[in-house]
């Protein structure tokens, strides 16, 4: 999808640094420049791109299901205020406009997919392909219902993607990164620096006197805040869906068994091929550059004469399965390693097909299966059950009962939690430990009241209800509460402190010619070293912080930096700066190349969607948005 189109905030050059410093394409959603055309409108319409209107409702909807996919992806929920301070709210808010401003342009072009063809890609997702590897009807509705689809509206968001996507692909098409950034940002991803480190700690600070009473008093009166007891909810909590009622479900070995024996064939892993194609107009220009391929020139080389894209020629590793046309698919799936096909009429034109590295299939055992084969028997048997069970659940709810008498009743097993802040955690500071992984009840839970009959949280192909039971506010600990915490953080403070002047007065002499190893023999510590190091490297006992300050440190360059909470400090040196030769062939750079194409064509889709929607108008209800987001909570 184009969801992640970004707005042209940054440079591609700064994103790309980023993502190769950090091992991720890290790219922000900011909002461009139209903060003041921020209108206050009707609240049930939160934003207009054209002619097309973002209700309130639908914004609401597509911000919580963003939020549940996070929390799903984070294995812990995400509360407002958190998705406010990554700048979630506004990012989605992009991301909805941008797709709107998108969909108007399909229209204005008069673009349009067909049925068939939207058909054809769902079919061909592995996200609902069953058991056997085929399109499974059952799994299909399950998992668009978990997300929030029916399955008109499902198959009507797949074909505005597909056009969205006919648009982006020609708009980015033909972007290449320059070889010199290439190259150049992979000198700068691969320099090494070399190091010698001391290490400070609570040893070198020397004696720390307990505060008096008044220091200590006066300390907590200027950080209370940090001290101060959070919101705590009690709430329960019952979970219906395919995997929770599949484990109560049994199934025999007899049943796994004919399963198996009907889906043998499927089961295993089928034999994947390499394969290239390349289209010509007619059989005769297809029999004239087989000739060549077979003479000597590459099939790539030839692709690049033609002016052809690689990343279209080559469809990568690949089962018979995968490859559309089944004439290309015989041809590529009768050759040997290395060979390339006769002249083959394909659905769309005359072919040649290359074959390159070739994985055979597998077939399972029974036993090397039975455990998968039994669970998705279970997890198709509990698709029935839950729905059977999510109708009795809205019955007993529409009567009445809460959470707790509801689950009882039906059978299932409710969860109470007594006491948890925003963030998920108890009372004595650890995560709750019951809540299943993705699941964001507790920020939902934050968003609601005491009896409020809330609508249930669609999860995991099934549903989770729950009730905010008490409420137990925020509120100023007194010191007497937290004076153990007040005392260690005193302490640590101190510690800190007098570790920072050591290592200031460290720095200094070795800067005035001292060696290392005489200043930390002084105070009691020994010199370390690591070596050969990246910028991105994680090294056992080296703190972060000081791989980032040694490369912003030069050769023979002497830095101190903070080390593993508040109770240690570093002083190192650089004893060595290398920076290697660029291996133009290697696969870490063509990643490298990737990622930078995928910044580019991001950038070329960002500016020109900003031009769209200058032209087309964009209107936002600012007091729409921030109702819907939570900011004025």
């Amino acid at each position: 999808m184009l969801r992640g189109i970004r707005k042209a905030s940054s440079n591609w050059l700064g994103k790309a640094v980023m993502a190769v410093v950090m091992g991720v394409l890290i790219v922000s959603f900011a909002v461009w420049g139209i903060a003041d055309i921020f209108k206050g409108f009707g609240q049930s319409s939160l934003a207009k791109v054209g002619g097309t209107e973002i209700t309130t409702d639908q914004f609401r909807q597509i911000y919580t299901e963003k939020l549940q996919q996070l929390g799903r992806t984070f294995g812990r929920p995400l509360t407002s205020e958190q998705a406010r301070a990554f700048g979630i709210d506004r990012q989605v808010l992009q991301q909805t406009i941008a797709e709107a401003a998108l969909d108007e342009e399909a229209r204005r072009m008069g673009l349009a997919q067909s049925q068939e063809e939207t058909m054809r890609l769902i079919y061909n997702d592995p996200n609902f392909k069953g058991l056997g590897g085929k399109f499974d009807p059952a799994r299909f509705q399950a998992t668009i219902r978990q997300f929030g689809y029916t399955e008109q509206r499902y198959l009507n968001e797949q074909r505005r993607v597909g056009l969205r996507r006919q648009i982006a692909g020609t708009v980015s098409a033909g972007l290449e990164p320059p070889k010199v950034l290439i190259e150049a940002l992979a000198r700068f991803q691969n320099e090494q620096r070399s190091i010698e480190f001391v290490k400070l700690d609570a040893a070198q600070a020397g004696t720390i006197d307990p505060p008096s009473p008044e220091a200590l008093a006066a300390y907590f009166e200027d950080r209370k805040t940090q001290f101060r007891a959070p919101e705590y909810r009690k709430l329960s909590f019952v979970v219906i869906s395919p995997e929770e009622i599949g484990k109560w479900i049994e199934v025999s070995d007899e049943d796994a068994k004919k399963i198996f024996e009907q889906r043998r064939d499927q089961l295993g892993t089928p034999e994947k091929r390499e394969v290239s194609q390349m289209f010509f107009p007619n059989e005769g220009e297809a029999q004239a550059v087989r000739g060549r391929i077979t003479s000597g020139t590459s099939f790539d080389d030839v692709a690049r004469e033609r002016n052809l894209n690689l990343a279209d020629v080559d469809l990568g590793l690949i089962a018979k399965t995968a490859i559309i046309d089944p004439a290309i698919a015989d041809a590529a799936f009768s050759l040997a390693s290395g060979e390339v096909s006769q002249p083959v009429q394909g659905r769309f034109g005359v072919a040649l097909v290359k074959v390159g590295k070739i994985e055979a299939g597998t077939t399972p055992t029974f036993e090397s299966v039975a455990a998968q084969v039994k669970k998705e028997i279970a997890t198709e048997r509990a698709r029935a059950k839950v729905s059977e069970l999510q109708n009795k659940m809205e019955d007993e709810r529409s009567g009445g009962a809460n959470i707790v008498e509801a689950s009882q009743k039906l059978g299932l097993t409710p969860v109470t939690i007594e006491a948890v802040d925003r963030s998920g955690r108890t009372p004595d500071g650890q995560p709750v430990a019951n809540i299943p992984r993705g699941l964001d009840v507790v920020s939902q839970a934050f968003n609601s009241d005491i009896g409020v009959d809330s609508e249930p949280i669609q999860f995991a192909g099934g549903y989770v209800w729950y009730d905010v039971l008490g409420i137990t506010p925020s509120r100023e600990r007194p010191l007497d509460e937290v004076r153990s915490q007040v005392e260690a953080k005193w302490r640590e403070d101190q510690i800190s402190n007098k570790l920072r002047a050591k290592a200031t007065e460290m720095v200094q002499k070795v800067e005035q010619g001292g060696a290392l190893a005489e200043v930390a023999a002084s105070v009691g510590s020994k010199v370390e070293t690591a070596t050969g190091f990246r910028r991105d490297a994680s090294l056992s006992g080296v703190p972060s912080a000081v791989i980032t300050a040694a490369f912003r440190t030069p050769k023979d360059g002497v830095g101190q930096t903070p080390g593993t909470g508040g109770s240690e400090w570093i002083v190192f040196r650089v004893t060595d700066v290398t920076v290697p030769q660029v291996d133009v062939a290697s696969e870490e750079l063509k990643k490298l190349k990737e990622t930078l194409q995928r910044g580019m064509n991001d950038e070329q889709v960002a500016q020109y969607i900003t031009k769209i929607e200058s032209i087309i108008g964009t209107s936002i209800n600012q007091a729409a948005f921030a109702q819907v987001t939570g900011a004025n909570n």
